[in-house]
């Protein structure tokens, strides 16, 4: 380093625009979290899902508060993520399209977790979660889940990258 002169030269604010535009190069796995509560089922499509702890198994999600489900969850507090398979890019589209509530949950193979949130029995993983905690930034909650119980098959993964939803062939082998 130079003595005297500032490592970071001044920068202009970054845009939303700029921003969405970075992230859409970061692919995701496209997943359903859903939730049952007293209006009955509800969920939403979610690529921001990742793990954060094996010791407890944890994972976190984030929600944007305006979502018609978010609340729900804070209620139920339990709700599961189901991971999709390309073929379920339909129940993608449909929960992030369609009107909150049942409608999102025509088509696909609907069941139980064993302590009560809907699942989607032919996912490629699913995960039930006792809520742990949420923690609001911004527009979005970080939704903390306590994993409590999983599934899982074999398949092909569901991405979403560029904007376009796409399909991973999974390694043989």
């Amino acid at each position: 380093m130079i003595h005297g002169l500032d490592p970071f030269p001044p920068v202009q604010p970054l845009t939303p625009e700029a921003f969405k535009a970075g992230m859409r190069k970061l692919a995701a796995a496209v997943t359903l979290i859903t939730v049952y509560g007293p209006e009955g089922r509800n969920g939403l499509t979610a690529t921001a899902v990742c793990s954060l702890t094996a010791e407890p198994p944890q994972l976190l999600c984030c929600v944007n508060r305006e979502s018609s489900a978010y609340a729900t969850i804070g209620a139920a507090r339990l709700f599961a993520v189901n991971v999709l398979r390309p073929e379920q890019k339909v129940l993608a589209e449909r929960f992030y399209k369609a009107p909150p509530g049942e409608e999102r949950f025509e088509g696909g193979d609907w069941s139980w977790s064993p302590l009560g949130a809907p699942v989607l029995a032919d996912a490629l993983t699913w995960f039930e979660c006792r809520l742990s905690q949420i923690v609001e930034v911004a527009t979005h909650g970080i939704v903390i889940g306590l994993v409590t119980a999983c599934a899982s098959r074999r398949g092909d993964h569901l991405l979403y990258a560029e904007g376009a939803y796409r399909g991973l062939p999974r390694r043989e082998g």
